[in-house]
């Protein structure tokens, strides 16, 4: 119950006061968010399964956004930022879409 009223207050709180986010750090906001996603859905199915950790999915969420962050820095770097952000999006995606699968498996067994 607590996660879900933190995501409540979080949501509330980000209408009501609109973060502007830097514009240097824009780049990297939608790969953070998958990386999250895909973090919180894996949480969700290790839950369902009887496995979850908090450990795990703390370590899990933020080396998650933080890989993908730095994936998306290098190419920056090298110029192929584009290139390299739409593999992570990609990479990232299969696997949320591989948790919700398993996810609907587990409620309702089909």
């Amino acid at each position: 119950m607590i996660p879900i009223i933190g995501l409540v207050v979080g949501i509330v709180l980000g209408i009501i006061f609109q973060p502007d986010v830097p514009a240097a750090l824009q780049p990297y906001l939608p790969i953070a968010i998958i990386a999250a996603m895909d973090a919180m859905f894996g949480a969700f199915r290790a839950w369902l399964e009887g496995r979850f950790s908090d450990r795990v999915f703390v370590v899990s969420f933020f080396s998650n956004v933080l890989i993908a962050a730095l994936i998306v820095w290098v190419g920056d770097q090298i110029g192929v930022g584009s290139q390299l952000s739409t593999g992570v999006v990609v990479v990232l995606s299969i696997r949320i879409f591989t948790n919700v699968a398993a996810i609907r498996r587990a409620i309702f067994h089909a």
